[in-house]
This record gives structure tokens, sequence and C-alpha cells, in this order.
């Protein structure tokens, strides 16, 4: 349905005076709602439309647009509350650097999406962070491109991931799992059901889910060498790859995650541009030496302390710490059990939270940057690309059997208390998680044990898995007494 078409905002689902708003209040209202920012006392199915509002009415409303945790949320519409012990997630990211580019995330512009090259004799030293990779470290890209005309379609853009080694000694890096996929052919956004058993890892929606479950297998791609000798002073092409354009208007993407080991430092620069072939390493260098940063950029972030209303958290260009998140859900720090709550209660432990978005547990498990630009994010909000190890050593210490339900979930961004959950009422449409979680699991005896892959699209509020964008999961030796 079209906007202004009869019951193309279902407001009926969340009033019950859903017929007295008038026609050109509809939309206004339906997506005020859908942002739970539609405050009713005393009853929150009665909006009452054609009433003047108050003051506290209007202040109400301000509170849940600046997310100022002050209204009950038992007069949200579209709100159900849930009973949940919240508890902030036990462990901590490994320190692992990380060359995360995602920003600009659409690109329009050939240049440079993000150098750890040194600044010295280039055109624009600001677009160079000079970091030297050692070691274990891993890589991340995400970029898009779009074409709104015909004309827009030819010469496509490359995408070139150049590695350096600016040292006096030969350098080896090892490729140990890697995979880049575009968004149209190899991996298009599709439909699939809440969750499908996924063994071969060939169930997947979307570039980021494809590669999310490459590197869970450790796979590497055929496109990838398992080594690289670098020379003194000498660059090679990592990626050397088209994002592609059909049609027009049309857009699409290219996701690239990695993990990889040098045995002395390394520069890398992500640079896109336009070439009817395959770029030489030439071509790449002279983009590095003599272009500035990719355009059009993205918004600025809002500076986080002290926190500011509302909040621009922007996308990631830098380096960042962490990719594996490992930890033991345990009732007492120190503990080998985790009891099952009891019947009705569920326990909750937030994945991924970020600064004003904790669910009242005040943690923040963004990774934080040791390098970046100026105008992209300040930590490495949602975590992507980064693995979750979850071992859950369940305890049912009642004296009968009893079932488990496991769900990753989206709960509604509420600050208000740790003694529940707030979620959409009734369930939005719009996909929340995508991705793989892996399932390992030991009975009683622990004679014996099980894997399983899900990719999961679809309502994250259903049970039993699904997973979020472009990360990794595995919830593992879970045992059962």
């Amino acid at each position: 349905m079209r906007d202004g078409e009869p019951n193309a905002w279902p407001l009926a689902r969340y009033f019950d005076d859903a017929d007295q708003i008038p026609s050109y209040a509809q939309r206004a209202i339906a997506l005020a709602t859908r942002q739970t920012y539609v405050v009713n006392y005393p009853e929150p199915r009665q909006l009452r439309p054609n009433q003047a509002t108050a003051r506290g009415d209007m202040a109400a409303f301000l509170c849940r647009a600046l997310n100022i945790a002050a209204v009950p949320s038992q007069y949200l519409a579209g709100v159900v509350t849930q009973p949940y012990d919240v508890r902030p997630l036990p462990g901590q990211l490994n320190r692992l650097p990380f060359f995360n580019s995602n920003s600009p995330e659409l690109v329009r512009r050939e240049g440079i999406l993000l150098s750890t090259f040194a600044k010295q004799g280039k055109a624009s030293p600001e677009a160079h962070l000079d970091y030297g990779f050692t070691g274990s470290f891993g890589l991340f890209s995400h970029h898009l491109t779009r074409a709104d005309q015909t004309s827009e379609l030819s010469p496509p853009f490359y995408q070139g991931i150049l590695v350096h080694n600016p040292g006096p000694s030969p350098v080896t890096l090892d490729i140990r799992a890697a995979a880049s996929y575009l968004a149209s052919p190899e991996a298009p956004f599709i439909t699939l059901g809440d969750q499908s058993p996924n063994s071969d890892g060939k169930v997947f929606s979307g570039p980021g889910d494809r590669v999310t479950q490459a590197i869970l297998q450790g796979l590497r791609q055929p496109l990838f060498p398992e080594t690289l000798v670098l020379a003194p002073g000498e660059s090679q092409m990592l990626l050397n790859q088209p994002i592609p354009i059909s049609r027009a208007p049309a857009s699409n993407g290219r996701s690239t995650l990695m993990q990889l080991a040098s045995d002395g430092p390394v520069y890398l620069a992500d640079l896109a541009l336009r070439s009817a072939q395959p770029p030489s390493l030439a071509d790449w260098q002279r983009l590095l030496e003599g272009g500035s940063l990719a355009q059009p950029r993205d918004a600025v972030p809002t500076p986080l302390d002290p926190p500011r209303h509302p909040t621009v958290f922007s996308r990631v260009a830098g380096v960042s710490l962490g990719d594996r998140w490992v930890a033991e859900l345990v009732d007492v720090a120190g503990g080998d059990r985790l009891t099952l709550p009891a019947p009705g209660r569920a326990l909750a432990y937030p994945i991924a939270t970020l600064p004003l978005i904790t669910l009242s547990t005040g943690q923040i498990q963004s990774a934080p940057m040791v390098r970046r630009y100026a105008d992209t994010a300040f930590l490495a909000h949602s975590n992507y690309g980064v693995e979750y190890d979850l071992t859950l050593p369940l305890l049912n210490s009642s004296d009968r059997p009893q079932q488990v339900a496991i769900a990753l979930e989206s709960p509604l961004k509420d600050e208000g208390g740790r003694d529940r959950l707030l979620f959409l009422d009734p369930p939005d449409g719009q996909i929340f998680f995508r991705g793989t979680v892996e399932i390992e699991f030991r009975d009683r005896r622990d004679c014996s044990a099980s894997e399983l892959i899900w990719s999961s699209v679809g309502d994250s509020q259903e049970p039993p898995w699904s997973a979020w964008p472009l990360g990794l999961a595995r919830a593992s030796r879970c045992g059962f007494d």
C-alpha cells in the first residue's frame, strides 16, 4: 500500500479510537508510535486524537523522543513489558587490532576509504592514520555504491585493499580466513524463515551474513592466497574486486572479513576507484599517494562526554581493538553454574551495548578506537565482525525436569530498569537480526556433543535463535545437570 491509501497505516493495531484520527495525521502518528514516542495516560490504547494536548502530555512525548527514562512503560502505546532479570555480560573484548572500514558506507566519488599508511609524502596527510599491524589482527570492510542514472553504471567502482611493508626486512602475511561477497549477485537480501538449519553454510541473506558464516567456519575463499611475502618497501594487493551495478536506479555493496597475522609491521589501505578494467597496483598506489578521503562523508558523530540528545553515533573508519568476547554466564563471579530462573521469569544478557543504550546495565561493549578519522564514530558501535563465545553451564536446581528456552531478541532501547524489557506490541515486521549462530551442547553425562549452525531472518522475538548483522555468535559447551 502507498501513503494515503486506506489502511496504509494500521493504527487500529495500537489504538481503540483509531477511527477518530484525521487522515492528515495518520502517517505521523503511526511513525511516532513505532518509535515508542506516544504516551497515553491512563489507558495506552486510548489516543483521544481530537482532544487538546496538556503540558504533561507534551513533556512525556519529549522525554520519549530524547530517550529520557521518565515515563512508566505501562503508558507507552504499542509496547509490552516482559519481566526479565537484566544482567551485564561477563567477560570482555580481547585487544586484537581490527582494520575497521565502514565510513562512508555509500561511496559516490573515488578516494581513500581507510588508510593506516604513514602521512609523510601524501597529498592528503589527514587521510592516513599511521598505524602498523603486527601479529594477529582482523579486517572488516563494508561499502556501497549507487547509480541513479544509466550514465553512472560505467565504469564501475573497484575496491582495492593494499598491504605495504614499511620495514627493512621481508614480512610474511598469513591469511588465516577470508571472504568477500557482493550483495548482488553473490549474497542478495532474501526473505528466510525465523530459523533455518545451516550445517553446510549455504543459507544466508546479504553479503555480511555470508562472510560471517565463512569466517565462523574458518574458511578462506579461493580469491585469497594462503600467504603474501612482502619485500622491504613492497606493496601488494590483498583485494582488487569490482562493485558492479547492472541497472539504474540501483545500488550494490561488498562485505569483506578476514583474520590475518603478520610477522612484521604492515600498513593497510582500503581504496575506491572507477575503472573499466581491474586497476593495476600502480593505479592504486597513485590514488593512495595523491588522493583524498572518499566522498560523500557520513554524518559527524555527536560527542559522547557529556551525553547529548539526540545522539548521532555515525559509522566507523579506523583501527578498533577487539574481535572476540568470551564469557561464561554464571550466577556469581567465579562460580560454575547458571541456575535456571523461576517459571515466568527470564535472564537477559545484553550484547553489543553502546553509550546511552545499555538496557540499564551501564555496560558499554563497543570496541575502543586507537585510530579514527575526526568525522567518524568515537567507538566501534555494533562490534561488526566480533565473535561472541558464550558458555551457559545450566543448572536445574529443582526436583523435576524443566524446559529451557534460549533466544536472541531485540528489546526496545530503554534505560528504565533492570527488572524488565520492553518489546513492540504487536511485533514489527522489520528484521533486527540476520546472521549465524553456532550451538554446541553436551548432555548430563557429557558423553555426546552436537553442533548446529543456524541462519535466521525474521522477527527477533521468536525463539529459539536469531543473530545480529555481521556478528559472530557461538553458544558453546552447555552442560545440562
